[in-house]
């Protein structure tokens, strides 16, 4: 299906309306958040090695998710109609740039992206926009999972402004979103970005259909939850599925030999889930991608009569699935 045309609605001042955009293209899903003296920010330029250059904002913050129906449609073709639209507002495009160009994964990492599910970010194929009018300012951030375009939109507006209804948007223009849902005050990520020094492991075996064991992980002890951290083999996980759209993985946990065999099953599959969760949330793999499952002691990689060999055999391992 074309994308239809975005046209600008007329908006009041600057100063008393916030901006928002025509999507152009059907919105199957909407998700926002509202804070009336929040900070945004805005990135202005590529990821170096001082980090993400950025323009910070204060203002009242809006943040929204958009899911559009535009299978396989070129994220420019979703761009460019929204950038029109922040131009005829009065907007300055200050800032531009495309997935690997941005700066990558450090890129992602470094700027305020709304998670899973309500926004998406395909690594590989991502595009950003900054626009400045005086000291209010957008980001807008477009990719794309397998059957759908993702748009999110972070404003900050001058303190009380209230949103432009597009009452005078084209009748043929995209159908209105369907209601919001309310999206958390601030970016829920469940790890911290990598150091850029950091050592990653050789994701080189999966491409021998071997396992490769993410051993930097680490859980709380007998608990399924991975702690909040650096992790070198989740960045390079990302990138070996990023690399190629068509590479799964399915994440298998294990545990040692301590405890009952169903407990240790369950808890080893709660664990690879976890990872799972870090990859999609925290690192932009799209979830059809990757599974999660529990093998618990059935698999030891040392023996499980001493500590360091209990220790070794608590893994959780990527499996790469043949297509």
């Amino acid at each position: 299906m074309p994308l239809v045309a975005a046209l600008l609605f007329p908006l009041p001042a600057a100063a008393e309306a916030a901006f928002r955009p025509v999507m152009p293209a059907p919105v199957t899903a909407e998700a926002s958040s509202t804070n009336p003296h929040g900070s945004y920010n805005l990135p202005v330029g590529l990821f170096g090695a001082e980090g993400v250059p950025v323009h910070r904002l204060e203002g009242a913050l809006d943040r929204r998710a958009y899911r559009l129906d535009a299978p396989g449609a070129p994220l420019l073709d979703v761009l460019v109609p929204l950038r029109d639209q922040l131009v005829a507002a009065g907007y300055e495009v200050v800032f531009q740039c495309e997935d690997r160009r941005c700066g990558g994964f450090d890129f992602r990492f470094a700027t305020d992206v709304i998670p899973e599910p309500a926004m998406h970010v395909d690594l590989g194929e991502f595009r950003f926009l900054a626009a400045l009018r005086g000291e209010e300012g957008v980001g807008v951030l477009v990719s794309r999972s397998t059957g759908a375009v993702f748009v999110q939109v972070i404003q900050i507006s001058a303190q009380g402004a209230a949103p432009a209804a597009p009452s005078d948007a084209p009748s043929d223009a995209a159908a209105p979103a369907p209601d919001a849902v309310p999206l958390p005050a601030a970016p829920v990520s469940p790890v911290t970005p990598p150091s850029a020094d950091a050592a990653a492991p050789d994701m080189a075996p999966l491409d021998a259909g071997l396992p490769v064991a993410l051993d930097d992980l680490v859980f709380a002890s007998g608990s399924g939850g991975l702690e909040p951290g650096a992790y070198p083999s989740l960045l390079a996980l990302a990138g070996w599925l990023g690399a190629d759209p068509a590479r799964r993985v399915m994440l298998v946990g294990h545990t040692d030999a301590s405890g009952g065999l169903a407990a240790n099953v369950a808890l080893s599959k709660k664990r690879a889930e976890a990872v799972r969760q870090a990859l999609i949330q925290g690192y932009g793999v799209d979830a059809a991608r990757v599974t999660a499952e529990g093998a618990g002691p059935l698999s030891p990689r040392a023996t499980n009569a001493t500590e360091d060999g209990r220790t070794r055999n608590r893994r959780v391992e990527a499996v790469p699935l043949v297509n």
